[in-house]
């Protein structure tokens, strides 16, 4: 590793204005030395060795990770949040490590089975499709890329709309796969996928994808990806709560809507016009009694206890409204257990009907006493499904057994791991053992230099004051007059949001955009595109923002992002850390808010030549004793109180020195 990242080694060879960056090599030196040791002779099983790498912006973590990776020789995978990561090692980095070694990288992008095509089911729907009376544009589109696509993947139909209907019918969905048993299965998409994967080092997926094969790993359900010897997850910090969905379990009237769909779908290709009447008739009335059983939730939106509403009806009424929809199913996959004979689908429907009963009953009837500290029951109600779930309220015991014991060498790294300096929180939430090994390594930029941050005057309101929705207006619009636009205001509710939108259109010289009001890439365009732009934003424009330069010359943040203790999931955990002694405040939830609150000031900085401020509109930052916390954590910025420090700053961009203020 010294070797290529030294001054005049491969790398800056390979880069023009190529600047040594010894933390980039630190790490790379970790991660080579971690993927490098072998299990000790007769080794029957292992625990994983685990390497946790906080790679602030910067620091070059993606080559640091890829290299090592590479020249390990090892089947290795590396896991992203984000699409836009993967993009990112797929279409720059590897071609650049490419250069760097010499020769080309046997990789491969694996992409979760509802991004292919499934033959077998676009040969049934084009079917029922020619034998109806209706235009099939998109299906015309598709039969004609067929001819000339290698891969099956939905992400080479540019036209095909996010929203499309069609994708879903015809998609490689692992629940209606036959297996080997299907017709089409030498040229399905997915099983040449497989075989590809299986023939290469290097695998990206993303982590829903790596869970999702670990959930199917544990119940005995086959596999996805093939066996690996390391994993690397990138963009960590987001473990947690991928895991936690994979681990638990799901019903949903949009299961059975989809199954209502393929069983009704699969009776117009096999049998005759009478027995798929029958067949229709039994998914009506099934359908029927699943309306019902949604109707005994309550109409508003959002995630609740489960327990609350079965209190709330009795446990003897919630127990026969569940017996009535288990009656409905059952005799629906009776119906289907029925048509085996006519044709090679009706087993696999039969399956997913008995599978989508038994999570039913495992969620709505399954002893609370028993679970209560280990699983949470909660049901969410969108705009047109119910759905209720049953999730771990922790995962540390499922890595375990699922991932430290089944691969021999783990890396998790991200830009945030720590909280006030520590890496307890990453270390209980997600599992880790004495034998893991910590590497912090700070970002090279000049925050000290380039930067401040902001935060308003003693006797500011606090965010929970009568008077903060007006007056954050009104300090913001001060602000961003002072930076000449070129902001992005960070929101931790849709309310704020709008109010501050609705404030601006009066008050605001520059133009505005905000989140919703058009697809997030088209926005981010145009904040690039326009230097002097405002872009309001919520939730996932948090993090994974990429601007670099002049139109991102401030970030702004309403408060800090601690999160609403109402969703179910983490009002369990709370309480389970409260049982067990500890303080679920500042062992939970000021570290959640803290990793948040960096991902967010992390979108500034991007690239060294990058200048300018952090605001964050939240005085609890030095009226609040955990305020000394969150300050812990964010980057050495000289701190300023008063708004002539900012004028000062952007009148002066490249002479201004700061003195700091508390």
């Amino acid at each position: 590793m010294k070797e290529i990242f030294a001054p005049s080694g491969p790398l800056a060879q390979s880069l023009s204005h190529y600047e040594v960056r010894e933390s980039q090599q630190t790490m790379a030196e970790a991660v080579a030395d971690l993927l490098e040791d072998q299990p000790e002779t007769g080794e029957t099983s292992y625990r994983a060795r685990v390497l946790v790498v906080e790679a602030e912006t910067g620091v070059g973590k993606t080559l640091a990770y890829l290299l090592p990776a590479i020249l390990s020789e090892k089947r290795i995978v590396i896991s992203t949040a984000t699409l836009n990561l993967q993009d990112q090692i797929l279409k720059k980095e590897i071609p650049l490590a490419a250069r760097i070694i010499g020769h080309d990288i046997p990789v491969l992008c694996v992409k979760g089975r509802q991004n292919y095509l499934c033959l077998y089911r676009w040969y049934q729907y084009r079917s029922s499709m020619k034998s109806s009376l209706f235009d099939d544009a998109e299906g015309d589109r598709i039969e004609q890329w067929l001819q000339s696509t290698l891969t099956g993947d939905r992400a080479e139909l540019d036209w095909l709309s996010d929203r499309s209907p069609l994708w879903s019918k015809i998609s490689a969905h692992s629940n209606q796969c036959l297996g080997g048993d299907c017709p089409e299965s030498s040229l399905c998409f997915v099983n040449g996928l497989r075989k590809k994967a299986g023939a290469v080092r290097l695998l990206i997926v993303n982590h829903h994808l790596f869970f999702s094969d670990l959930a199917l790993r544990k119940e005995g359900h086959g596999e996805v990806l093939p066996r690996y010897e390391g994993v690397i997850f990138d963009e960590a910090h987001h473990v947690e709560n991928v895991a936690t969905l994979f681990f638990g379990r799901t019903f949903s009237q949009y299961q059975l809507y989809d199954l209502f769909a393929d069983i009704e779908r699969q009776a117009e290709v096999d049998l005759d016009p009478e027995r798929a009447g029958t067949i229709r008739a039994t998914t009506q009335g099934v359908r029927q009694r699943v309306d019902g059983f949604a109707q005994i939730f309550p109409m508003e939106k959002g995630r609740f206890h489960l327990e609350t509403l079965v209190d709330s009806l009795t446990e003897e009424v919630w127990r026969q409204e569940v017996q009535l929809l288990t009656v409905a199913l059952e005799r629906l996959r009776e119906a289907v257990d029925d048509c085996h004979v006519y044709g090679e689908g009706w087993a696999n429907l039969e399956k997913r009907a008995a599978e989508i009963l038994k999570n039913l009953l495992d969620i709505a009837l399954s002893s609370r006493d028993s679970e209560q500290t280990r699983y949470v029951h909660w049901f969410e109600r969108k705009e047109r499904t119910i759905a209720i779930s049953v999730t771990p309220i922790h995962i540390a015991d499922h890595l375990k057994d699922t991932l430290y014991a089944t691969v021999e060498a783990c890396v998790m790294t991200s830009a945030t791991l720590s909280s006030g300096g520590s890496f307890d929180y990453i270390r209980n939430r997600l599992g880790l053992d004495a034998q893991t090994r910590f590497l912090k390594l700070p970002s090279p930029f000049d925050y000290a230099g380039r930067t401040l941050l902001y935060v308003p005057e003693g006797g500011f309101p606090e965010p929970a004051s009568r008077e903060y929705p007006h007056r954050i207006c009104e300090r913001v619009v001060k602000i961003l007059q002072i930076s000449r636009g070129r902001a992005l205001v960070l929101f931790t509710s849709l309310k704020g949001m709008d109010n501050m939108a609705e404030f601006l259109e009066g008050h605001l010289d520059y133009p505005v955009l905000v989140q919703g009001t058009a697809p997030r890439q088209a926005l981010l365009q145009s904040f690039r595109d326009t230097t002097d732009s405002v872009l309001l934003a919520v939730a996932s424009f948090w993090e994974g923002i990429d601007v670099p330069g002049e139109s991102l010359s401030c970030v702004i943040i309403d408060k800090l992002p601690f999160e609403v203790p109402t969703d179910p999931v983490i009002q369990a955990r709370i309480q389970n850390i409260t049982e067990n002694g500890g303080s679920p405040f500042f062992e939970f939830q000021v570290p959640r808010a803290i990793l948040s609150l960096r991902q967010g000031v992390g979108r500034l900085m991007r690239a060294a030549t990058d200048r300018g401020v952090i605001a964050i509109m939240d005085v609890r930052l030095f009226t609040k004793g955990y305020g000394r916390t969150f300050m812990k954590s964010l980057p050495p910025s000289p701190v300023v109180r008063s708004l002539d420090d900012l004028s000062d700053f952007y009148k002066h961009e490249n002479t201004w020195t700061p003195q700091r203020k508390n």
